[in-house]
């Protein structure tokens, strides 16, 4: 239904098929850097990925964040989906990669999961989620990282 409306979502859907359910790590480890916009990740990531000769990902990932202004401007539902998409999509490109290098990543699923929480709140510290909540339980079907920072 969204891609008669937004021709991207035709081609991050396609992009998500193509990656296999499950995704397993390979033997190098993999860290993520989390943080607010403009606090020195991009930086950060650089050093570390020079550092450790890995390899540096970023949330989304490249191959759709061309599309990212498309759906930063959608209702908060479907700019959601796009960045979760897109987390599935990362953890397709990490697993190939951590059977090579280390990988580094500029942001991942915590960053997702901080907006959704983000979105659906008034700002008010009683309306946050209850601690036991789905929203802050990783996704099963997601690849997890050994280390987040």
């Amino acid at each position: 239904q969204c891609a008669a409306r937004i021709p991207e979502a035709g081609a991050v859907l396609d992009l998500l098929e193509k990656c296999p359910e499950h995704q397993k790590k390979g033997g190098f480890p993999v860290v993520v850097f989390e943080g607010l916009d403009a606090t020195g990740k991009t930086t950060v990531t650089q050093s570390v990925k020079d550092t450790l000769k890995g390899v540096l990902l970023r949330s989304p990932p490249a191959c759709i964040s061309q599309w990212r202004t498309v759906f930063d401007d959608e209702p908060a539902p479907l700019k959601r989906a796009f960045y979760a998409a897109g987390n599935y999509i990362l953890a397709s490109e990490i697993a190939k990669a951590s059977t090579q290098a280390p990988v580094i990543i500029d942001r991942y699923w915590h960053s997702t999961a901080a907006y959704t929480i983000a979105t659906e709140i008034n700002g008010e510290v009683q309306d946050l989620p209850p601690a036991h909540d789905e929203v802050y339980q990783w996704p099963e079907d997601l690849l997890k990282p050994d280390l987040v920072l």
